[in-house]
């Protein structure tokens, strides 16, 4: 029985998330995704038939050429997935930003008095 790959696997290598990034821009040849890396022209082959059993590219015949295009719809999963973090650590902070505005103000003003600025978005 075969393995199912799932988008996290996609992402997990920084090629792949290259080629995610060269081509969520613009659909494009696997000869001139090729060419960005510094790699077997069969290594890139390898990582984009990995993008299309992950559901994140499609590819299309375009006369001689092989077009590939993004299909991001997957990276709703990570996203979800993230968001749980996102409001963990969020809550997290907004508890550390609670107490540090409990303490007197000779303790807080230090990052004051550095010209340090301290933001969270």
């Amino acid at each position: 029985m075969e393995a199912r790959r799932d988008v996290f696997q996609a992402i997990a290598d920084p090629t792949r998330r290259a080629i995610i990034g060269m081509v969520a821009k613009e659909a494009t040849s696997v000869n001139v995704i090729a060419e960005q890396f510094d790699v077997t022209r069969q290594a890139i082959s390898l990582h984009i038939k990995i993008l299309i059993e992950c559901g994140l590219l499609n590819v299309r015949q375009q006369g001689r050429e092989r077009i590939c295009e993004a299909r991001l719809d997957q990276l709703q999963e990570v996203n979800e997935w993230v968001k749980q973090y996102r409001k963990f650590w969020s809550q997290k902070l907004d508890a550390l930003e609670h107490y540090l505005n409990t303490i007197p103000d000779h303790k807080t003003n230090s990052h004051a008095k550095s010209g340090k600025n301290i933001k969270r978005k």
